[in-house]
């Protein structure tokens, strides 16, 4: 049951109470639940006049999120050291300052409270914060505690949370506990103004002609492991150049996958540098990816995690292969 306690509330609303100024920052890449629970938190921090600067690493590769861009910054305001001493750090949809990526500025040693989601994330020493791994969405979080802090949802928060839990609920096709409580919410968001049609428009329509093709690419390279069962794709160094610059379509490629007959999981890689690669993680229900991510430094959720890691996509695939083994 998601009931976010009193406490926590209060310990919220005594942090916004304690600091004059704040920066807001998600995680790096940020997608539309990261956003949207930023814009979140600067919505409570408004209500109690209290300014802020919302800061991402970015890249805003996600079509869906663009339109936000302008309001974020990568480099941070200047304080001088009685200003950074009377700031507060907000970060939302991770949290470790090590996922906010590279942002001009030290974040580091700010009084610091964190609002999450994923299962496999805690609060580093020294953090205040709200961490539930069964939430469906971060953004789901940020509408519990501004209805507790202030009340109904105004209109257009109510449509950029909306927009963030269809996100990272792909749309409510990954809900399994606890659903009703979350259409139950959602629903004061739609009576609020929240426009469920116009939102999966926002979500799936726009894409760049480029990301179809990428598509192809991966769809062709993709290979089948544990009989059948794991399926692995990956994006090359060349594939990036060719196709990706202007972003990828991830959700498409991991249900394309999933909707085939007996696999149960898929693993996505890319090769972002020479030495280094991301990955995501898909899975039905019962398939936990998140033990897996966690064994290369990554994390998330039980049926959708991520990684990032020194290494290649021809050593790193056996390796997690060999792990997924291990689960399947």
């Amino acid at each position: 049951m998601f009931d976010i306690s009193q406490e926590k509330v209060d310990e919220l609303k005594s942090f916004i109470d304690s600091h004059n100024f704040f920066f807001i920052a998600g995680h790096k890449e940020p997608d539309g639940d990261c956003i949207t629970s930023c814009l979140g938190i600067a919505a409570i921090l408004e209500h109690f006049n209290k300014p802020y600067q919302l800061l991402s690493a970015g890249p805003f590769k996600r079509n869906e999120v663009i339109r936000w861009q302008e309001r974020f910054s990568d480099t941070m305001e200047f304080q001088d050291e009685t200003e950074r001493k009377s700031s507060g750090l907000f970060i939302a949809d991770c949290s470790e300052v090590v996922r906010i990526g590279d942002i001009d500025g030290e974040l580091k040693g700010l009084d610091t409270f964190v609002i999450d989601h994923h299962k496999t994330s805690g609060l580093e020493d020294g953090f205040k914060g709200y961490v539930d791994g069964d939430a469906p969405a971060c953004a789901f979080l940020i509408q519990l505690f501004y209805e507790k802090l202030i009340g109904p949802v105004p209109a257009l928060l109510a449509k950029d949370l909306f927009f963030g839990i269809s996100t990272d609920t792909g749309f409510f096709r990954f809900l399994t506990d606890n659903s009703a409580e979350v259409f139950a919410a959602v629903s004061r968001l739609v009576a609020s103004g929240a426009d469920p049609r116009a939102t999966y428009r926002d979500i799936n329509s726009g894409k760049p002609y480029s990301t179809r093709k990428l598509l192809g690419v991966l769809l062709g390279k993709a290979e089948k492991y544990l009989d059948g069962r794991l399926v692995v794709t990956y994006e090359s160094l060349e594939d990036t150049r060719k196709w990706g610059l202007e972003g990828r379509d991830s959700d498409s490629l991991y249900q394309l996958m999933l909707s085939a007959k007996g696999v149960e999981a898929v693993v996505f890689l890319r090769q972002d540098t020479e030495t280094t690669c991301t990955g995501g993680f898909r899975s039905q229900d019962k398939i936990d990816v998140s033990k897996v991510a966690a064994k290369f430094g990554g994390g998330g959720h039980k049926n959708a995690s991520g990684m990032s890691c020194n290494g290649r996509v021809e050593t790193l695939i056996p390796q997690i292969v060999k792990e997924f083994a291990r689960i399947m």
